[in-house]
């Protein structure tokens, strides 16, 4: 019997509602030498909870390895959809990086509290943008 094996791709979560973010944030992360992912892109936390639910269109979704997370989103704040995934059984193992351009002690003492692995505030020059992504590659 012979041993086959194939690296499988780093399945990551990204949460965030401004397309050129998101789309920056692709870019950086799928441009790695390090490590190979495939990034699901969602605008909202109530889509990216029927994402993690498998529900409504999302029934084959891979369960995400990381969940990059925006908090000034759409219909559900960052913070509530952190609170309702780490309230979930079979979710809440799953590290969340906050990755925000909110600054705020406030959201950062709460992301805390919620059980956020990480809360990163989003630079503004592309080069301090590449060195935070950095600082999540799985390597």
């Amino acid at each position: 019997m012979t041993e086959h094996n194939e690296e499988r791709n780093f399945n990551i979560l990204l949460i965030e509602d401004n397309p050129a973010d998101a789309f920056l944030t692709k870019e950086i992360l799928l441009g790695s030498e390090t490590a190979s992912y495939e990034i699901a892109v969602l605008q909202d936390g109530v889509e990216a909870l029927s994402y993690l639910c498998r529900i409504d269109g999302y029934e084959y979704a891979p369960k995400p390895d990381l969940i990059l997370l925006d908090l000034n989103l759409p219909r559900m704040h960052g913070l509530d959809f952190l609170a309702r995934i780490k309230a979930t059984p079979n979710l809440n193992k799953i590290p969340v990086v906050i990755l925000t351009t909110s600054e705020s002690r406030e959201d950062v003492l709460k992301a805390e509290e919620l059980k956020a692995d990480c809360y990163l505030a989003k630079p503004l020059d592309l080069e301090s943008f590449e060195s935070i992504l950095a600082r999540i590659y799985p390597c």
